[in-house]
């Protein structure tokens, strides 16, 4: 096993990773709230997460990841204000909660397919472990950590000796969490504390409720996490996932009940990919139009394209979305697929087998500069430097292959687009400016006209904000 190194936001360091058992390494993700399909913002983090644990599980390591599935009701804050999530999505399609979070959770994974982001191995719907949030509120309650006020059970975070570690923050600087507002609730203690369990809610409509010996009611969002990863992976995690807009409130919470439960410290290692921005700032569902990989591909791009331009940008760094840099990327990942397939086509001639020093070779290094906190960008320039090494090319595929099993881009099985020849480009973008001229003069006719013409070429005209472009159908 190679060591692999990584930013932790606990300690604010890149560590080495030492699993808790040597050569075992259990990693959670938070996984989605199913009420409406994930935008490719949300599916960077997922990208990066599916990276690190392929990453992992190169480098030698027995990796067992859980991801949980948020299908009970989603608050904004703790504080009942905002709108459940879950109830929200029923209400706009007119189903009932658990057919919207049965749909949505198809629709997710249907996009992770896409993206050759695996599935992990353990995936828990909340509403199957409403026994283990209540066993486990009950247990906070017999530490001392749980109190109820005004009907609903709240976490003590004054009985917590450094409630804030995880930020580095302190009480007077309490941070608004993206998806949880500090709203003032009378009936918390401390303005710190949060919900785990409610029986009264703003909600009266509420679908999803269970008995409890707290009353009828259903649960926080915080304790499903710790609930989940306790009892699929143990009291001892190693690395916990999630975007950086989960770092406050929901993962300091969940370190704080989860090792107010066991005792013990809980996870070592969280990893937060940074988020995806688009011209108007972070990408969110609450913004109206959701730009999802469905619509990717309805504009003409693959979506291992955007998996390709994903791995261009460090996960620490915020990353930039337009169409162009997209386009750029699409265009990138056409050529490197064209480059493999030379290589692919040269070593079935040949049928020789590959120097196997040479590819143990560079698979080390590899591991060692993407296990470098995770810098594919870098991967991939090793990438291209294989293709421009002086290596028969049964070794430069097998190479190939090998980076593949990390960066997931097909690339010995994806097929690049043709492009167009010269004079055909030359005529296509001539068409393109005759439509706009036609498109500003409001002849739509015209316009009309020359997109059919265009397609007829065997492109499809995608109208986007850096204006028109040609994809091949």
């Amino acid at each position: 096993m190679q060591e692999i190194r990584l930013y932790n936001t606990a300690s604010r360091e890149i560590e080495p990773i030492v699993p808790h058992e040597p050569g075992r390494i259990t990693m959670y993700t938070c996984g989605p709230t199913v009420y409406h399909y994930a935008h490719i913002g949300n599916l960077r983090t997922y990208i990066m997460e599916d990276v690190l644990e392929k990453l992992l599980v190169f480098a030698g390591y027995d990796v067992k990841r859980g991801m949980n599935i948020t299908d009970v009701g989603h608050l904004t804050s703790d504080a009942d204000t905002g709108e459940d999530k879950m109830l929200a999505g029923a209400k706009r399609e007119g189903k009932t909660a658990m057919e919207i979070a049965r749909f949505y959770t198809d629709a997710f994974f249907a996009d992770c397919e896409k993206l050759n982001i695996k599935k992990p191995e353990i995936v828990i719907p909340a509403t199957s472990c409403i026994d283990e949030f209540i066993d486990l509120i009950g247990v906070l309650f017999e530490k001392g950590f749980a109190y109820m006020s005004g009907g609903n059970v709240y976490f003590d975070t004054s009985k917590v000796d450094d409630y804030y570690r995880l930020t580095g923050h302190s009480a007077d600087d309490l941070l608004v969490g993206v998806r949880d507002d500090v709203t003032e609730d009378e009936n918390k203690r401390s303005k710190t504390d949060f919900v785990l369990w409610f029986t009264t809610s703003k909600f009266g409509e509420q679908e999803l409720r269970w008995d409890s010996p707290w009353g009828y009611g259903y649960p926080g969002w915080h304790i499903e996490c710790s609930a989940i990863s306790l009892k699929y992976l143990g009291e001892y995690l190693d690395i916990h996932c999630g975007g950086v807009d989960n770092i406050f409130p929901h993962h300091t919470n969940e370190i704080a009940q989860s090792e107010a439960a066991i005792g013990h410290k809980w996870c070592s290692y969280w990893f937060h990919p940074r988020h995806l921005n688009d011209k108007s700032g972070k990408m969110s569902k609450s913004k109206g139009g959701i730009l999802t990989v469905s619509v990717l591909e309805e504009n003409g791009y693959k979506p291992l394209a955007y998996r390709y331009f994903c791995l261009q940008s460090h996960y620490m760094k915020q990353l930039m979305f337009t169409y162009e840099s997209l386009d750029n990327a699409a265009s990138a990942y056409d050529k490197l697929l064209s480059r493999v397939a030379a290589v692919k086509a040269a070593a079935e001639k040949e049928n020789a087998a590959p120097d196997e020093e040479r590819v143990a070779e560079y698979r080390a290094r590899f591991i060692e500069t993407v296990g470098n906190d995770l810098n594919t960008s870098l991967g991939l320039t090793l990438l291209y430097e294989v293709l421009k090494a002086d290596l028969d090319s049964a070794t430069k595929l097998a190479v190939i292959e090998d980076f593949d099993r990390v960066l997931s881009l097909d690339l010995t099985s994806g097929e690049p687009e043709e492009e167009p020849a010269a004079e055909d480009t030359k005529r296509l973008e001539e068409l393109l400016v005759k439509r706009a001229e036609a498109k500003k003069a409001k002849d739509w006719a015209t316009a009309d006209a020359i997109r059919d013409e265009v397609k007829a070429a065997g492109y499809m005209i995608v109208d986007t904000p850096e204006g028109a472009k040609l994809k091949k159908l």
